[in-house]
């Protein structure tokens, strides 16, 4: 990891990308960390686990979460973990809704946004 890089959390329903992003940012020696907000009653988990210098919100919908997956999961559950997002989501500064991008386009997107912060002096 290269120290001056600004640590990358990533939240959002299960089967949305995190994963994914986290590995790649993790392959290209960024700080990125996968807070699994979705599973947690405490609403600012994500703040207080990893206080991002960018919290990186991915969205999916239930139907394509299922197609990722393979497994079936209950649509209360899903809805659940929505629900318990709410804050992460409110305060992300970057949110991505991931059903039509493939990971290459999301690893594009967020790089894009954090280009300003990973420039700066």
């Amino acid at each position: 990891m290269i120290p001056d890089r600004p640590i990358i959390g990533i939240v959002g329903p299960c089967a949305a990308g995190k994963s994914t992003l986290v590995a790649a940012l993790k392959s290209m020696n960024y700080h990125a960390r996968h807070i699994a907000q979705e599973h947690s009653y405490v609403k600012d988990m994500w703040k207080q686990m990893s206080d991002p210098d960018f919290l990186v919100y991915l969205d999916v919908t239930y139907d394509v979460s299922l197609s990722r997956s393979g497994a079936s999961r209950n649509k209360k559950i899903f809805e659940k973990q929505i629900s318990r997002l709410d804050h992460a989501r409110t305060h992300a500064d970057l949110y991505i809704h991931t059903n039509d991008l493939n990971p290459q386009q999301v690893l594009d997107l967020v790089l894009d946004s954090i280009g300003h912060i990973d420039s700066e002096p």
